[in-house]
């Protein structure tokens, strides 16, 4: 299992130290300073089950610079915005968890980081 994370983020500290005290195996991730590739993102978000704009914090500096509420929410434009997350990981939501079962979840809950935990990690 691993977990992307900002380690300045309050979400991603919080599901840290449940995974810590729960006893599980995982890889942390620092997604800034490890930046996922577009092969990663779309990995990631077929595991998801998501497409990028679910995963974008639209409400951060660069999306407004790049006008991301405008961009169209499509198939087309699914590659612009894989491109724009790797380009930019502050606009990944966070913490996200994949798990052993082969699928990812994003952990902003205990709820979710006890999902991800249930999923054989």
């Amino acid at each position: 299992m691993e977990i992307w994370i900002n380690p300045a983020c309050s979400k991603c500290r919080s599901a840290v130290t449940l995974l810590d005290a729960e006893g599980a195996d995982y890889t942390v991730r620092r997604y800034l300073e490890d930046v996922p590739s577009p092969e990663e993102i779309r990995a990631v978000l077929d595991r998801l089950g998501l497409e990028p704009w679910d995963i974008t914090r639209t409400q951060e500096a660069a999306a407004k610079e790049l006008g991301l509420k405008g961009w169209p929410r499509d198939a087309g434009s699914r590659e612009r915005w894989i491109a724009a997350l790797s380009e930019h990981p502050k606009l990944i939501q966070r913490p996200i968890i994949t798990a052993e079962d082969g699928t990812a979840v994003v952990a902003r809950s205990e709820d979710a980081v006890r999902d991800a935990l249930g999923r054989g990690a």
